[in-house]
């Protein structure tokens, strides 16, 4: 039996998402629903990629018996009550990244799905890639010897974007590419919660972050440092380090297509996509939604490569690193 999906939001990413999923054997996955906030958006979106339900709301798209699973494509603030619809009508949910905005609201949502007994999962779709399994393997094996430093950046000009800009959208760099440099130091030490975080930064006059540098420190003299520019482009590669090796991520380090390990290179090459990605490397969100396929057929509500606890420890690093820039939103306040 296929998974069946139903894609929630009709923007940007929802329509990657769905090139990517189209990149997997139709036997295992169908996309059978769109959902926007108007009925001409989500018709639109049904034509251009043969899906075969649109509706003009996400009530109805939750109402949908055909429906396994939401992809959950929308604005950060609007996961929260999105997610919470989804999961109460017993969907299973795979929603963006970052989950929600605070850790309240994570929890919140991680409530909703045990609540409910359905699958939550965040889409951080890098955690899925064949270089980061690769990375996890060398790890496990001990390949690296003890872990020592992890150094991760992501910066892209996103200053003419409102939805990196404006408070109300939930912008700023921490919450929207930050995300994936704290992640993978998260990944690299296990979900372990550091010690001590640092983060300094500076915003923007709409009260965002533009830039920040999160120090974290680990157990056993083990460190982090994570570089954020919504600014200016960075060479975006991430770096582990231990007493025996290392390997780096050369670029894009949030979509890895290649690792070099103590100075061998090695190529992870992603499929074609059928129609032209609005991002880059995007149909490399095929491996987190194969990874939801996997967890759902085994029974499972969270995926052991992004559990609800590496959620909980994500907004908690997002929260302290926000509380020392001096970025607030309007949910930090209910």
């Amino acid at each position: 039996m296929a998974t069946r999906w139903g894609i929630c939001s009709a923007g940007k990413i929802s329509h990657d998402f769905t090139v990517a999923l189209k990149s997997l054997p139709d036997s295992d996955h169908k996309i059978v629903a769109v959902g926007a906030r108007n009925l001409e958006d989500a018709q639109k979106f049904a034509e251009k990629h043969s899906i075969p339900a649109a509706y003009g709301s996400y009530e109805e798209l939750s109402r949908d018996p055909s429906v396994d699973v939401v992809y959950l494509g929308s604005i950060h603030p609007r996961h929260l009550s999105l997610s919470l619809l989804f999961m109460t009508a017993k969907k299973n949910v795979l929603c963006e990244k970052p989950l929600a905005m605070n850790s309240r609201e994570v929890e919140e949502m991680v409530a909703c799905a045990r609540a409910n007994n359905v699958f939550l999962m965040e889409a951080v779709w890098t955690r899925f890639f064949p270089a980061s399994l690769e990375i996890k393997r060398l790890l496990a094996q001990g390949a690296l010897g003890e872990l020592k430093m992890v150094r991760a950046e992501f910066g892209a000009p996103l200053l003419g974007v409102p939805r990196a800009m404006e408070k109300e959208l939930g912008g700023g760099a921490l919450l929207d590419i930050g995300i994936y440099c704290l992640q993978f130091a998260c990944m690299v030490f296990q979900g372990e919660r550091p010690e001590s975080v640092q983060a300094s930064g500076g915003c923007l006059e709409t009260g965002v972050d533009e830039c920040m540098v999160v120090t974290m420190k680990f157990s056993g003299n083990r460190m982090a440092v994570c570089l954020i520019s919504n600014a200016v482009a960075l060479p975006n590669e991430a770096v582990i380090t231990g007493t025996k090796g290392s390997v780096r991520v050369p670029a894009h380090m949030w979509c890895p297509t290649s690792l070099i390990v103590n100075g061998e290179e090695t190529q992870y090459p992603l499929p074609e996509p059928y129609l032209p990605t609005n991002f880059l490397n995007s149909t490399g969100m095929r491996y987190e939604a194969e990874e939801v396929r996997q967890c759902l057929l085994k029974g499972l509500k969270e995926s052991p490569g992004m559990t609800h606890a590496d959620s909980v420890l994500l907004a908690w690093l997002e929260d302290e690193a926000r509380r020392q820039v001096g970025v607030e939103y309007s949910q930090d306040h209910h």
